[in-house]
């Protein structure tokens, strides 16, 4: 490996630069398993024929205030949205009702089919929400690192181009947590790309920098202050090349590629609050 790569796997893998990670994954593990045995949830629901194509759906105890989807990080390549149920129960608790997406993982797939799962399951959410007590036609998209990415991209989609009977504003919103914007970045760091397969060509068709937001539905930006400089050079990049859409990038003091995640499940954050002033929109 040359220094270059060197360079780049530090710049964007967060496995190589926040210790103790795993306890991290394994906090996450407990809250989830804990969430999904005392919310009120539809597990394994399809949204699309492939294995891949299911979501978790926590539903409020009273009335609902919207619809948030969202979607899991892990480089398009590891990790399953039963680790990350443990987002619902503090949103549940302020009256949204969540869904946990999950989607094929690479290499055994391109980051363009997983861009077009994610559109199925939004336009899948949009249409079936108020059978499991969401608000008609209001759904927003929350994802996290490659999550962050896909989040980014369903505010790009053609929707009636996808499917005549959806509106151009499916989603009315999305928030973008440690994101990836820029994916020719990502063709530079080995240790991700040896799975995820782009290469400049395929990089340019699912980089939301390069590509137009379909509509003026509110984009927001978060990254943790300590996170790996990649994240940080991605969000100023969005900030930018969006900013007519960009309504706010909310700092994360104290938190890494992981812990920005703590921000979500707390009521008292910029972060959380943010989330309900977007679904409520």
């Amino acid at each position: 490996m040359n220094a270059e790569k060197t360079d780049y796997d530090l710049l964007y893998n967060p496995r190589l630069t926040v210790s103790g990670y795993d306890e991290i994954f394994g906090r996450w593990d407990r809250d989830s398993e804990r969430a999904r045995a005392h919310l009120d949830c539809y597990l394994d629901v399809p949204y699309g024929a492939a294995d891949t194509e299911t979501l978790d759906l926590f539903r409020t105890r009273g009335e609902s205030r919207g619809l948030l989807m969202y979607i899991h990080g892990g480089y398009w390549r590891s990790l399953d949205k039963k680790r990350f149920s443990f987002v619902a129960p503090a949103l549940v608790e302020s009256g949204v009702t969540v869904a946990v997406v999950n989607y094929a993982l690479c290499p055994a797939v391109q980051v363009a089919d997983i861009v077009m799962q994610m559109v199925q399951a939004s336009a899948w959410l949009y249409r079936n929400g108020e059978n499991f007590g969401a608000p008609a036609a209001r759904l927003t998209v929350c994802g996290h690192s490659a999550g962050g990415h896909l989040a980014a991209m369903m505010l790009a989609c053609d929707w009636p181009g996808y499917s005549p009977d959806l509106p151009k504003k499916a989603v009315a919103g999305a928030l973008s947590i440690s994101g990836l914007y820029d994916l020719t970045e990502i063709v530079k760091v080995p240790s991700v790309n040896g799975d995820a397969r782009l290469t400049e060509k395929t990089a340019l068709k699912v980089s939301p920098a390069f590509l137009p937001p379909a509509t003026d539905a509110p984009l927001c930006t978060a990254v943790g202050s300590d996170e790996n400089e990649g994240f940080h050079i991605q969000n100023r990049l969005m900030a930018e090349r969006w900013a007519k859409v960009h309504r706010a990038d909310i700092p994360c003091p104290g938190k890494n590629h992981f812990t920005v995640l703590d921000d979500l499940c707390e009521p008292a954050s910029r972060l959380f609050r943010s989330v309900l002033d977007l679904v409520s929109q």
